[in-house]
Protein backbone atom coordinates (compact mmCIF):
# COMPACT_ATOMS: atom_id res chain seq x y z
CA UNK A 1 0.00 0.00 0.00
CA UNK A 2 1.06 3.11 -0.95
CA UNK A 3 1.16 6.06 1.70
CA UNK A 4 0.39 9.90 0.13
CA UNK A 5 3.44 12.20 -0.01
CA UNK A 6 2.42 14.50 2.83
CA UNK A 7 3.04 11.23 5.26
CA UNK A 8 6.37 10.73 3.83
CA UNK A 9 6.65 13.94 4.97
CA UNK A 10 5.25 14.26 8.05
CA UNK A 11 7.33 11.49 8.81
CA UNK A 12 10.46 13.17 8.03
CA UNK A 13 9.61 16.59 9.70
CA UNK A 14 9.07 13.84 12.28
CA UNK A 15 12.93 12.14 12.38
CA UNK A 16 14.10 15.77 12.37
CA UNK A 17 12.16 16.23 15.53
CA UNK A 18 14.16 13.09 16.38
CA UNK A 19 17.42 14.33 15.52
CA UNK A 20 17.33 17.74 17.55
CA UNK A 21 16.56 15.03 20.66
CA UNK A 22 19.93 13.25 19.80
CA UNK A 23 21.84 17.24 20.24
CA UNK A 24 19.21 18.26 22.83
CA UNK A 25 18.15 15.34 24.88
CA UNK A 26 14.20 16.18 25.56
CA UNK A 27 12.95 14.15 23.22
CA UNK A 28 14.30 10.37 23.23
CA UNK A 29 15.92 10.66 19.55
CA UNK A 30 17.01 7.45 17.86
CA UNK A 31 13.96 6.32 19.69
CA UNK A 32 11.48 8.44 18.29
CA UNK A 33 13.18 8.18 15.01
CA UNK A 34 12.65 4.58 15.42
CA UNK A 35 8.37 4.92 16.58
CA UNK A 36 8.38 7.14 13.34
CA UNK A 37 9.62 4.07 10.96
CA UNK A 38 7.17 1.98 12.52
CA UNK A 39 4.40 3.83 12.24
CA UNK A 40 5.25 4.28 8.56
CA UNK A 41 5.72 1.12 7.40
CA UNK A 42 2.53 -0.06 9.54
CA UNK A 43 0.56 2.23 8.25
CA UNK A 44 2.18 1.00 4.52
CA UNK A 45 1.77 -2.32 5.31
CA UNK A 46 5.55 -3.08 5.38
CA UNK A 47 5.47 -2.65 1.42
CA UNK A 48 8.34 -0.20 1.53
CA UNK A 49 10.17 -0.31 4.29
CA UNK A 50 10.18 -4.37 4.04
CA UNK A 51 10.65 -6.70 7.51
CA UNK A 52 14.34 -6.65 6.25
CA UNK A 53 14.51 -3.09 6.73
CA UNK A 54 12.86 -2.79 9.45
CA UNK A 55 14.99 -5.46 11.20
CA UNK A 56 18.51 -3.54 9.64
CA UNK A 57 16.46 -0.36 11.35
CA UNK A 58 15.61 -1.93 14.67
CA UNK A 59 18.88 -3.05 15.81
CA UNK A 60 20.72 0.68 14.64
CA UNK A 61 17.82 1.54 17.20
CA UNK A 62 18.80 -0.49 19.56
CA UNK A 63 22.54 0.44 19.68
CA UNK A 64 21.61 4.07 19.00
CA UNK A 65 19.04 4.02 21.87
CA UNK A 66 21.34 2.11 24.28
CA UNK A 67 24.59 3.93 23.37
CA UNK A 68 25.10 6.45 26.75
CA UNK A 69 24.58 3.24 28.97
CA UNK A 70 27.82 1.03 27.52
CA UNK A 71 29.43 3.91 26.18
CA UNK A 72 29.64 5.60 29.44
CA UNK A 73 30.61 2.30 31.47
CA UNK A 74 33.06 1.48 28.31
CA UNK A 75 34.86 5.09 28.83
CA UNK A 76 34.74 4.78 32.41
CA UNK A 77 36.58 1.44 32.68
CA UNK A 78 38.73 2.55 29.82
CA UNK A 79 39.44 5.54 32.61
CA UNK A 80 40.76 3.00 34.93
CA UNK A 81 36.79 2.17 37.01
CA UNK A 82 36.10 -0.56 38.83
CA UNK A 83 32.77 -2.32 38.90
CA UNK A 84 32.38 -0.90 42.16
CA UNK A 85 32.83 2.26 40.86
CA UNK A 86 30.55 1.90 37.92
CA UNK A 87 27.69 0.77 39.95
CA UNK A 88 28.20 3.40 42.53
CA UNK A 89 28.13 5.71 39.13
CA UNK A 90 24.94 4.14 37.76
CA UNK A 91 23.46 4.40 41.08
CA UNK A 92 24.06 7.82 42.00
CA UNK A 93 23.29 8.85 38.09
CA UNK A 94 19.83 7.79 38.80
CA UNK A 95 19.80 9.83 42.30
CA UNK A 96 20.78 12.71 40.39
CA UNK A 97 18.34 12.33 37.81
CA UNK A 98 15.67 12.19 40.17
CA UNK A 99 17.13 15.07 42.37
CA UNK A 100 18.08 17.46 39.29
CA UNK A 101 14.12 16.85 37.84
CA UNK A 102 12.28 17.26 41.11
CA UNK A 103 14.14 19.18 43.29
CA UNK A 104 16.42 21.42 41.56
CA UNK A 105 14.88 22.11 38.41
CA UNK A 106 17.66 21.66 36.08
CA UNK A 107 16.36 18.38 34.95
CA UNK A 108 16.76 14.64 34.29
CA UNK A 109 19.77 14.69 32.44
CA UNK A 110 21.96 16.82 33.93
CA UNK A 111 21.40 15.63 37.24
CA UNK A 112 22.21 12.47 35.92
CA UNK A 113 25.30 13.07 34.41
CA UNK A 114 26.45 15.28 37.34
CA UNK A 115 25.37 12.30 39.50
CA UNK A 116 27.16 9.75 37.60
CA UNK A 117 30.57 11.53 37.39
CA UNK A 118 30.52 11.96 41.18
CA UNK A 119 29.90 8.15 41.98
CA UNK A 120 32.59 7.11 40.33
CA UNK A 121 34.89 9.87 41.15
CA UNK A 122 33.80 8.93 44.45
CA UNK A 123 34.24 5.45 44.50
CA UNK A 124 37.84 5.45 42.91
CA UNK A 125 39.08 8.11 45.64
CA UNK A 126 37.37 5.80 48.17
CA UNK A 127 38.80 2.67 46.27
CA UNK A 128 42.26 3.68 45.59
CA UNK A 129 42.90 7.34 47.99
CA UNK A 130 44.66 9.11 44.66
CA UNK A 131 42.30 11.91 43.11
CA UNK A 132 44.25 11.96 39.86
CA UNK A 133 43.34 7.97 39.44
CA UNK A 134 39.70 9.24 40.70
CA UNK A 135 39.27 12.10 38.06
CA UNK A 136 40.88 10.13 35.51
CA UNK A 137 38.00 7.68 36.12
CA UNK A 138 35.27 10.02 36.17
CA UNK A 139 36.94 11.38 32.82
CA UNK A 140 36.20 8.60 31.05
CA UNK A 141 33.29 8.18 31.89
CA UNK A 142 32.35 11.83 31.12
CA UNK A 143 34.16 10.79 27.53
CA UNK A 144 32.29 7.66 26.78
CA UNK A 145 28.97 10.14 27.33
CA UNK A 146 30.30 13.06 25.21
CA UNK A 147 30.95 10.17 22.20
CA UNK A 148 27.73 8.21 22.58
CA UNK A 149 25.78 11.65 21.57
CA UNK A 150 27.97 11.31 18.54
CA UNK A 151 27.54 7.89 18.23
CA UNK A 152 23.55 8.25 18.51
CA UNK A 153 23.83 11.53 16.13
CA UNK A 154 25.05 9.26 13.09
CA UNK A 155 22.96 6.49 13.83
CA UNK A 156 20.10 8.97 13.93
CA UNK A 157 21.21 10.19 10.25
CA UNK A 158 21.75 6.57 9.09
CA UNK A 159 18.49 5.61 9.74
CA UNK A 160 17.06 8.51 8.12
CA UNK A 161 18.93 7.86 4.68
CA UNK A 162 17.87 4.07 4.99
CA UNK A 163 14.56 5.01 5.85
CA UNK A 164 14.36 7.78 2.51
CA UNK A 165 16.52 5.56 0.26
CA UNK A 166 13.38 2.67 0.91
CA UNK A 167 10.66 4.92 0.76
CA UNK A 168 11.80 6.49 -2.86
CA UNK A 169 13.22 3.19 -4.36
CA UNK A 170 9.34 2.24 -3.50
Amino acid sequence: MELPEWAFVAALIAMFVGIIGVILPVVPGVGFIWIVVLIYAIAEKFATIDLITFTVLTILGVIGFTADLWMTQVGAKAGGASPFSLLVGFLLGTVGALVGAIFLGVGAIPGAIVGAIAGVVIAEYHRREDWNEAFKAGGGWAAGCLLSGGVQFLIAILMILIFVWQVLRG
